[in-house]
C-alpha cells in the first residue's frame, strides 16, 4: 500500500457525448481515492448538446476540484491544456464514453509508484454486461490484446497505447513537451506515446480493469472508424514509425478476426456472436481505409 499518496489529475476530453458522460462523470466522482488529492479537468470540445451542463450538474454535487475549459482546436490542444493545468504528478485520461470501477485510480497510481521507470500504463478493456452483439464485436478485439499482452514479458506493451483508460507520468509527457497542438483529430495519444517511449520510459500494461461503452449501430462503427482513418493519415505523414499500412488493410483484418474465434471463445463463450468477429473487422478496417483515403486526398 501506498504511504504517501500522490495528487492524481483526470483529464477528460469530450465532445457530444451527452448520452454516455453521466455515467462517466459519476464513475469519476465514486472513487475510493482521497477526493482532496483529486483535480479534474474538463476539455469540451465545443459540445453541441447538453454535455457540459450534464457535467456542470454532476460536479455540484461532488467534493472533487475541477474546472472546464472550452476549445475548438482539436484533440492534441485539448490535451495539451490538460497537461498544461496539471497539478497532479499523473494523469489519468477518461474518455466521454468510459465507465471507472471504484478503485481504478486508486490502483492505477499504486502501480505507477511501484513502478517508476513506467511512463504510460494502460489498464485493461473489461466487457459490460449490457453491451449489444455490435458493441461486444468491437470490444473483442481489445480484450484478447489485453489478454495475450498479459503474458508479454515484465507486461511490455508492443503497440502504442491511447490515452482512454491509461496513466500517464506528468514528468515523462513535460519531457516530451506533451501533446502536439497541431493534431487535431485522433492519433495525438499514440504520438505523444512514441515520442516518451524514445525518451526511455516503458510502456506497460497494469492489472487494472476500465470499460468502454462502445457504438450500438453499424452506422457508428462506419463513422468511428471513418474518423480514426481521416485523422490517422495527419499522423502518418509526420512519422510513419507509429504504425504500418501493411497490417491497417481489410483483407488482414479478416485473417486477425479469424484467428481471435478460438482465444475470444475461451474469454467469452458466445460462440455465434463471435463467428461473426472476422466480418466486423474487415468492415471497421474498410471504413479506416475509406477514411485514411478521403484524409489523403483533402492534403
Amino acid at each position: 500500500m501506498i504511504l504517501i499518496r500522490p495528487k492524481v489529475t483526470i483529464g477528460v476530453c469530450a465532445r457530444n457525448c451527452e448520452k454516455t458522460i453521466r455515467e462517466a462523470i459519476e464513475s469519476i466522482i465514486a472513487q475510493d481515492y482521497p477526493h482532496e488529492l483529486l483535480q479534474v479537468i474538463v476539455v469540451d470540445g465545443c459540445s453541441s448538446d447538453k454535455t457540459v451542463q450534464i457535467i456542470k450538474n454532476a460536479f455540484s454535487y461532488s467534493d472533487i476540484e475541477s474546472c472546464i475549459y472550452r476549445e475548438s482546436k482539436g484533440l492534441g490542444f485539448a490535451r495539451q491544456l490538460v497537461v498544461d493545468n496539471a497539478e497532479g504528478e499523473y494523469i489519468i485520461w477518461v474518455d466521454g464514453d468510459m465507465v471507472l470501477p471504484r478503485d481504478f485510480v486508486r490502483k492505477q497510481v499504486e502501480f505507477m509508484e511501484k513502478n517508476p521507470d513506467v511512463g504510460i500504463a494502460k489498464a485493461r478493456h473489461g466487457i459490460m454486461s449490457t453491451e449489444n452483439v455490435i458493441a461486444i464485436l468491437e470490444n473483442v478485439p481489445f480484450v484478447i490484446y489485453d489478454y495475450n499482452s498479459k503474458n508479454k514479458k515484465n507486461n511490455l506493451l508492443k503497440k502504442l497505447p491511447g490515452t482512454g483508460g491509461a496513466i500517464f507520468r506528468l514528468e515523462a509527457l513535460r519531457q516530451v513537451s506533451g501533446f502536439d497542438g497541431k493534431i487535431k483529430g485522433a492519433g495525438e495519444d499514440q504520438d505523444a506515446a512514441f515520442r516518451i517511449k524514445k525518451a526511455g520510459w516503458a510502456i506497460k500494461q497494469s492489472p487494472t480493469i476500465f470499460f468502454e461503452k462502445r457504438p450500438q449501430t453499424w452506422i457508428a462503427v462506419w463513422r468511428k472508424w471513418f474518423w480514426y482513418g481521416f485523422s490517422n493519415y495527419e499522423i502518418y505523414r509526420k512519422n510513419r514509425n507509429i504504425f504500418s499500412l501493411l497490417v491497417m488493410n481489410p483483407v488482414a483484418s479478416f485473417i486477425k478476426g479469424l484467428l481471435y474465434i478460438s482465444i475470444a471463445n475461451k474469454l467469452l463463450h458466445k460462440k455465434l456472436v463471435l463467428l461473426l468477429l472476422p466480418f466486423a473487422q474487415t468492415f471497421e478496417m474498410l471504413a479506416w481505409c475509406v477514411g485514411f483515403i478521403c484524409g489523403m486526398v483533402k492534403r
